[in-house]
């Protein structure tokens, strides 16, 4: 791969995977629900769904989808579903609130392997994961060499910068954790987040590829 396609690739991935979007919001959340460290497990989960999707993509997924517009009809149904239950579930939490200083936010709550599957699952429910994969990596890869070595390439840049957003806003929700300590506070910032998940939820109800 050329190394000036390689830079249009991490500045054009930089941008884009610094937009806010279920996976980001979700990071953000789980980094004040539960604390920094823990939200390394949503991070994995996300990053490993992503992947997944990806390489569905690079196997023909994408195509099969475009074959059958009512495959994706259905993963978009059952994404969108799951997104806004998880915002209604967000928007009616009732926990009480975490006590940084004591450290609680690291024990609080849900296991490690829950929130690796509840990672997953909010990168899973979005299939336009699919449709980017197939429309994005194809145009940095040069027909003139081998393409697997250059898809590897590709996909490992990706991880490193979608993961480095990742840590941004899981210090971002550590950070504002801290500053909500009241339980009204902390309410607030759930609510915003599951109407956040709603929306994410309808638009992509709404979205069509075109």
């Amino acid at each position: 791969m050329p190394l000036h396609s390689w830079w249009l690739f991490v500045c054009a991935t930089f941008v884009i995977s610094a937009i806010p979007g279920p996976n980001m919001l979700h990071v953000m959340t789980q980094s004040m629900r539960h604390g920094f460290r823990r939200a390394f497990f949503t991070m994995a989960g996300c990053l490993l769904a992503l992947l997944g999707l990806f390489g569905l993509s690079a196997m023909g997924m994408s195509a099969l989808i475009a074959a059958v517009p009512q495959l994706l009809t259905v993963i978009k149904v059952v994404g969108a579903a799951y997104l806004i239950w998880i915002g209604i579930k967000a928007w009616r939490d009732d926990s009480p609130p975490i006590d940084i200083d004591a450290g609680a936010a690291e024990l609080h709550g849900r296991t490690a392997g829950e929130l690796f599957r509840a990672g997953m699952l909010i990168s899973l429910s979005n299939p336009k994961a699919l449709i980017f994969a197939a429309a994005f990596f194809p145009q940095f890869v040069s027909p003139a060499l081998p393409k697997a070595p250059q898809f590897a390439v590709l996909l490992a840049t990706f991880v490193v910068i979608e993961g480095g957003w990742y840590l941004t806003y899981a210090t971002g929700g550590r950070t504002l954790a801290r500053y909500l300590r009241r339980a009204e506070w902390q309410r607030q910032v759930g609510r915003v987040s599951g109407a956040l998940f709603v929306l994410f939820g309808l638009s992509l109800l709404a979205w069509r590829e075109r």
